[in-house]
């Protein structure tokens, strides 16, 4: 018998996301070129559901299908303003999810780590969601343990995604933790995707630049931001902000949160990242641009930070054309 996935689609559902576990599961294929799984999108009532792409989707099944299932998927959709607000789900979906048997696998495409999350089904366990709502998803439900830089949290019966395509590398993950990585190969090249991306989402996060004070140290961070390229130390710092080196740390960390040693890193590897996507120098240059030194250094600093090589990101941010290395 193929495996049973039941996928719930609830009101103001992503389609892309919606469609992300049949195409990828209907691709993992037995010997003999049957399908492994059996895929069926049902929605509550069984009634046409809402996306958030201007059009509604019909389903051939009903909630009760959740009950026979294997393994059951909660699909991305738009979060209610209730949920987000006060961490309360719809009583419906909450009906609907109860009718799941117990030593159901259950995994959450995106923002459905906030339904799983809202009914208890993450309290302890470690998950992830899309990283713009990863801050959200800890102040609503602090019993979870979020985890906002990785592509999908496999934490045993529940697993969790990242934003949008994260959830294609979710589903190759289980199928290759199911049937073993020939399967999943064979998956991801019918599905025209890598079979395994490097590093997690914290390659994908945008951050702001904060403001910087006029006062305190903040004329010494902009001061250091204009001499990146250089070997600053904190004398350096303390000496611009006319301080000691222990008055001025104290002062750095009560301002920004980080210590100076953290914060030059960070500011460093924002530097490559820019220089990374947006010209054609030769790594070597790019981590002397960025304060590094040599490239040795901003590999170590990327691959930490971001989880991938110089090089990879470049990749990424870049497409295929042909780039110095």
């Amino acid at each position: 018998m193929p495996h049973r996935v039941a996928v719930l689609a609830l009101p103001q559902v992503i389609p892309f996301d919606l469609g992300i576990p049949a195409r990828v599961l209907n691709e993992a294929l037995g010997p003999d070129g049957q399908r492994l799984y059996e895929v069926t999108t049902c929605s509550i009532g069984g009634t046409p559901v809402t996306t958030n792409a201007g059009f509604r989707i019909e389903t051939d099944h009903d909630e009760t299908a959740l009950n026979s299932a294997d393994t059951v998927v909660v699909a991305t959709q738009e979060p209610s303003a209730r949920l987000l607000s006060s961490g309360e789900p719809d009583p419906e979906t909450t009906a609907a999810l109860a009718l799941i048997r117990p030593g159901t696998r259950i995994v959450s495409t995106c923002t459905s780590a906030f339904i799983l999350a809202a009914t208890g089904l993450l309290d302890g366990l470690p998950a992830t969601t899309h990283w713009s709502l990863a801050d959200d998803l800890a102040r609503l439900f602090p019993q979870v343990e979020v985890r906002p830089d990785v592509l999908f949290v496999d934490a045993g019966r529940v697993l969790t995604s990242a934003g949008a395509a994260a959830g294609i590398d979710l589903f190759l993950h289980i199928v290759r933790k199911d049937h073993g990585t020939r399967v999943a190969n064979h998956a991801a090249r019918s599905c025209v995707v890598a079979p395994w991306r490097d590093g997690g989402q914290a390659q994908f996060i945008q951050r702001p630049t904060p403001a910087i004070s006029s006062v305190g140290t903040g004329p010494t961070r902009q001061w250091a931001l204009r001499h990146l390229d250089r070997p600053l130390t904190i004398a350096d710092l303390a000496r611009h902000a006319s301080m000691s080196k222990r008055t001025f740390s104290r002062h750095f960390v009560a301002e920004t949160g980080v210590t100076p040693v953290q914060w030059l890193i960070a500011q460093r590897v924002d530097r490559a990242r820019t220089l990374l996507e947006t010209t054609d120098m030769p790594v070597e240059r790019i981590a002397a641009e960025a304060g590094f030194g040599s490239s040795t250094l901003l590999r170590q600093h990327l691959n930490g930070t971001l989880g991938v090589t110089p090089q990879a990101y470049r990749r990424t941010f870049r497409g295929l054309q042909s780039v110095p290395s």
